[in-house]
């Protein structure tokens, strides 16, 4: 009658004191007692992810079998599993029970590539390795292609590098919060940066009423530096027509009205048509903006939070004059010159002051729904005489232009 034996479990048990299985990956071995088998433990005892990595040496007079349970040849089923091995102890009849790890014993040739080039050549993609192929045993007419596309290749890497070392030096100038502020503006319909607008007036002066340019308390603050705009002398607008900037107030100055209400009135504006001029020609705005030329606080205050964002640089909160600010500021010009002069503007001075485009002015015009002083086409600003300008009208009803689309030519096929 066979002897009985009875199970014991060891419990838990700590990596060093684990069974080892070993599997060979190119057959089994007919005498296990002709290996000699060594067990290498890392040393690095304070790393968790190292302190269980085990190598395992098998050696006999033909070969060497390496196995580890770690690195790209482990198998990946120690983590998943838990496995377990019986030893038999045949004088007490019992059997223990111990935890184990198995590992994949693979031979190791002299000359072959170490793990590491395997490591190396197991995470190249399909595209290097046809390029490996291709320097290895492709045509010249092959190996001429892959040396340009890696040509190419390099001179994209080195753009994309300037490029991305011109925008991080933008983002840190202006600050990310601005820029994505002012691709938003830029998107945005151009009818939102418009001054108040009653498209249902009967009247021209009603359509963009005065008063939402400057409202009573504002052109009351207005009266004594406008007094100082009345009381300049010929040799001091010379001065300013010859500074530029504030062609449209000096025109102005120059033929203001004897007396009365219309005098005091363009006067005020006058003022304040140069601040906006001198605000848009601003890169760093600072609190002490127009107190040398006596501007009102009530005036700066309205600058400040129409006309400009703030941004944080320099460790500080800024305000500056944005793209959409700059065509804000332009509109507010172009209606408030219409109530300066009967309706009228004069867009080819406006421009020059603002320090844009003409093209650009006339956009503003257009969005405003003035009419224009017709200009051949063909003709080119510098070709028409000097003393002709470009005007704007403001006509009941207002004009709706239609966008126009440029229509790209297809390339005929050959």
């Amino acid at each position: 009658m066979a002897a009985s034996c009875s199970l014991v479990c060891c419990g838990e048990e700590n990596d060093s004191d684990k069974a080892v299985i070993v599997r060979f990956s190119n057959g089994s071995i007919q005498n296990a007692n002709a290996l000699d088998f060594t067990m290498y433990k890392n040393t690095d005892d304070k790393t968790p992810r190292k302190r269980s990595r085990r190598i395992v040496v098998a050696e006999t007079e033909r070969l060497s079998y390496v196995g580890s349970n770690f690195g790209v040849g482990s198998m990946k089923c120690n983590n998943l599993c838990k496995y377990y091995v019986g030893v038999l102890n045949k004088q007490t009849m019992q059997m223990e029970v111990h935890s184990a790890q198995l590992f994949n014993m693979q031979p190791v040739i002299p000359g072959e590539v170490t793990e590491t080039a395997t490591a190396q050549d197991t995470t190249q993609t399909y595209r290097e390795k046809v390029d490996s192929l291709i320097e290895a045993f492709g045509t010249n007419k092959q190996k001429r292609a892959l040396s340009s596309r890696r040509l190419n290749q390099v001179g994209s890497d080195t753009l994309n590098q300037a490029v991305a070392k011109a925008a991080t030096s933008v983002i840190e100038q202006k600050g990310l919060e601005v820029l994505q502020q002012e691709v938003a503006e830029s998107q945005e319909d151009l009818a939102l940066h418009l001054p108040p607008c009653s498209a249902d007036a009967t009247k021209p002066e009603d359509v963009y009423p005065f008063d939402g340019l400057l409202s009573p308390a504002e052109f009351e603050a207005l009266e004594q530096a406008g007094s100082k705009m009345a009381a300049l002398t010929s040799e001091e607008l010379q001065n300013m027509r010859d500074e530029g900037g504030c062609l449209s107030v000096v025109k102005f100055l120059v033929n203001l009205p004897p007396e009365g209400e219309a005098r005091d009135k363009i006067v005020r504006c006058a003022f304040y048509l140069s601040l906006l001029f001198k605000l848009l020609r601003q890169r760093n705005l600072s609190r002490k903006f127009g107190m040398e030329e006596g501007c009102p606080r009530i005036i700066q205050t309205k600058l400040f939070r129409t006309f400009t964002v703030e941004t944080f640089k320099n460790g500080r909160v800024q305000n500056m004059v944005s793209a959409s600010m700059q065509v804000k500021l332009a509109a507010f010009c172009l209606a408030l010159l219409l109530h300066m002069d009967h309706m009228t503007a004069d867009l080819s001075l406006l421009h020059r002051d603002l320090g844009i485009t003409e093209a650009r002015m006339i956009e503003v015009a257009k969005s405003m729904g003035l009419t224009l002083s017709k200009t051949a086409r063909a003709k080119a600003e510098e070709d028409r005489p000097s003393n002709e300008h470009r005007q704007a009208f403001l006509v009941l009803p207002l004009v709706k232009y239609d966008k126009f689309m440029e229509r790209r030519k297809r390339k005929k096929m050959h």
